[in-house]
């Protein structure tokens, strides 16, 4: 299976060398484009870095994530989808891992290390594996069919928060989910400038109002960021 790799970017400039480096130095020939799909409000030059990288710089119309990862699957040519996020590191199977995933389920992700020595980033870590809703995050990365992903209606783009929990809950509704065994490094620049516990609170009350569902995802967003220093 062909695949697609797209990159949801908001002044990631400093932070998508990385990310970059690891997928295109383990990159095969299913993987037929790597487009990234920067934010309309981005202001830094992230298209200089990009062309002398082999990915293919798309300044989009759109603002937020949703809307750029759906605007990146509406004109990707890969069979199969996979959103990435700007600082995130793929394993140098990914390729591999991701079509041997595919053979037994519909969607899937990585499981995600922390990039931090710390003891209780480990523990976050560690509960990557398991197959619980709560579990999950975009920044795991997600792999799924072209077709499934059109099946189950894209990414709503009411969310300006928590798209993926969105979208995971209606895809596994119906379609069967695995978690590829290698793990993706996941950047720690949220607890540069945040506490581990303050961070974990934040996390609880977005999910508590996720599920709640009397909360709009434009507050739930103005909650999140309430509680937490974001740079991005």
């Amino acid at each position: 299976m062909t695949i697609s790799i797209i990159v949801p970017t908001y002044n990631e400039s400093k932070h998508i060398h990385r990310c970059m480096s690891s997928i295109l130095k383990s990159k095969t020939a299913d993987i037929v484009e790597v487009l990234v799909i920067d934010s309309l409000n981005s202001t830094d030059n992230l298209n200089d870095f990009l062309s002398e990288n082999g990915a293919k710089y798309i300044k989009s119309n759109f603002c937020t994530r949703a809307s750029q990862m759906n605007f990146g699957a509406s004109i990707a040519k890969g069979e199969v989808l996979f959103f990435v996020h700007a600082d995130t590191i793929l394993p140098h199977s990914y390729a591999h891992d991701i079509q041997n995933q595919l053979t037994t389920c519909d969607l899937g992700c990585f499981r995600a290390k922390i990039d931090s020595p710390k003891f209780l980033l480990k523990i976050n870590s560690f509960f990557t594996r398991f197959p619980f809703l709560w579990c999950r995050g975009g920044d795991q990365t997600l792999f799924i069919t072209k077709k499934v992903f059109q099946d189950i209606g894209t990414y709503d783009e009411s969310f300006v928060i928590m798209e993926e929990y969105d979208f995971l809950r209606r895809a596994l509704r119906n379609y069967k989910f695995g978690i590829a065994k290698e793990s993706v490094i996941v950047s720690a620049r949220k607890y540069e400038n945040n506490k581990f516990w303050k961070i974990q609170l934040a996390n609880l009350m977005a999910m508590r109002m996720f599920f709640k569902g009397s909360c709009t995802p434009k507050e739930i967003k103005a909650k999140y960021t309430q509680i937490l220093d974001l740079e991005y």
